[in-house]
């Protein structure tokens, strides 16, 4: 992590066979999170749900030195062309099962056994984590909020991301 020692660089990546870049709400919403507190936008794209576009993009990230964080959008649903899951498993060294327990224990508390239907997961990937999360805003909102925004804050006193990042390469 360049510069400051609190400030991550993320990298937004949308999945979606329906948005553009004019009408990705979910990427938006990360984005004004993303540096409300503080932090810096490396990069953010848009692909199709297409498990090879997927996996090309978290790659071509995960390889870059300008990124810290990679959060995926969309995609993480139980329908056919729901496949970033499946893509991100392609890439990840080691799988963080708590984020998906903690994201979808909110959801649960937020839309009931609706929560279910959430693939969402995250990971550690060359020395980078990769968080995927379902594409609509108010859920990215809720990961936020509730789980990952917290976990790179250099004010919490409890173990956090943040404070483990240096050593994911050990």
């Amino acid at each position: 992590m360049e510069g400051s020692q609190d400030q991550v660089r993320f990298a937004i990546l949308t999945v979606s066979d329906t948005r553009s870049s004019a009408t990705d709400r979910s990427g938006d919403a990360l984005e004004r999170l993303i540096v409300a507190a503080g932090h810096r936008l490396a990069y953010r794209g848009l692909v199709r749900d297409e498990v090879d576009a997927i996996e090309t993009a978290l790659r071509e990230w995960i390889a870059s030195p300008n990124v810290d964080v990679i959060l995926s959008t969309g995609g993480t649903g139980i329908t056919g062309r729901d496949v970033t899951p499946e893509a991100v498993g392609r890439v990840l060294d080691k799988e963080l099962p708590g984020f998906g327990e903690l994201f979808r224990a909110q959801s649960y508390a937020k839309i009931g056994p609706s929560a279910m239907f959430s693939r969402a997961l995250g990971g550690i990937a060359g020395g980078k984590y990769l968080f995927a999360l379902p594409g609509s805003p108010g859920a990215v909102a809720d990961a936020w909020d509730g789980v990952l925004g917290p976990q790179f804050d250099s004010a919490s006193k409890a173990c956090t991301l943040l404070e483990l990042m240096p050593r994911l390469v050990e």
